[in-house]
């Protein structure tokens, strides 16, 4: 019944540019990490601070990343644009689509976290002097980048997971590289079984990094 052969030469073969997407899979989700992050402060402090327009944005954009496929945000970027002429590289395309569903969930952790501060610390670091500016950057989000710290590594590993899903608009990220070199030795299991390892190790090496970061900022 389970007549399969398995044949490792190809993918051992292919190896080198496995990691290198692999690479490029961490490359990409870090830089949708660090607009997200941008972008969820932004629209945290607008849900919390601001109504009108900017809110009604600002909720909308919260709902519509929280609450769609993030495979159909790809393809918005990806097919969307294109049918109003603007077309955007598979890396940008996979880029934007993983910043605006990032900046989506980071701004819902991020407003969590700026309610659990105590409004009587902005009040005391405005009657010392401080500019709301230097209270916010100064007092505030220290603290509340203190309490969303392990939520932001668990964005940041979704991250890499999900650019996964770039290989459905050309982006050769580690799923797509995999899948173009299977497609072209029919060694489906071997391969996906490799880059399977490479993901799991590259999310065990974020949490350990994560780890030991905490370690070194949250001792005291």
């Amino acid at each position: 019944m389970f007549d399969y052969n398995f044949h490792w030469r190809p993918v051992m073969k292919s190896l080198p540019d496995l990691l290198e997407a692999g690479l490029l899979t961490l490359q990409v989700a870090t830089l949708s990490m660090i607009v997200g992050i941008i972008i969820g402060l932004a629209l945290a402090l607008i849900c919390l601070h601001l109504r009108g327009p900017l809110h009604w944005l600002a909720s909308a954009w919260i709902e519509l990343a929280r609450n769609t496929p993030a495979l159909f945000q790809l393809f918005f970027f990806g097919f969307g644009l294109g049918a109003f002429g603007l077309h955007l590289s598979p890396f940008t395309i996979v880029l934007a689509g993983l910043s605006f569903n990032c900046a989506g969930y980071l701004a819902e952790n991020f407003r969590g976290g700026f309610q659990s501060v105590p409004d009587t610390q902005l009040r005391a670091a405005r009657s010392l002097g401080m500019s709301a500016w230097q209270a916010y950057t100064r007092i505030i989000i220290p603290q509340v980048f203190r309490i969303v710290y392990h939520p932001l590594t668990n964005q940041l590993v979704w991250a890499v997971l999900m650019s996964s899903l770039g290989m459905f608009v050309g982006f050769r990220e580690l799923s797509g590289e995999t899948q173009f070199f299977a497609s072209r030795t029919f060694r489906i299991f071997e391969y996906f079984a490799v880059t399977a390892i490479i993901y799991y190790v590259i999310v065990k090496v974020i949490l350990g990094a994560s780890r030991l970061l905490a370690w070194r900022l949250f001792r005291y």
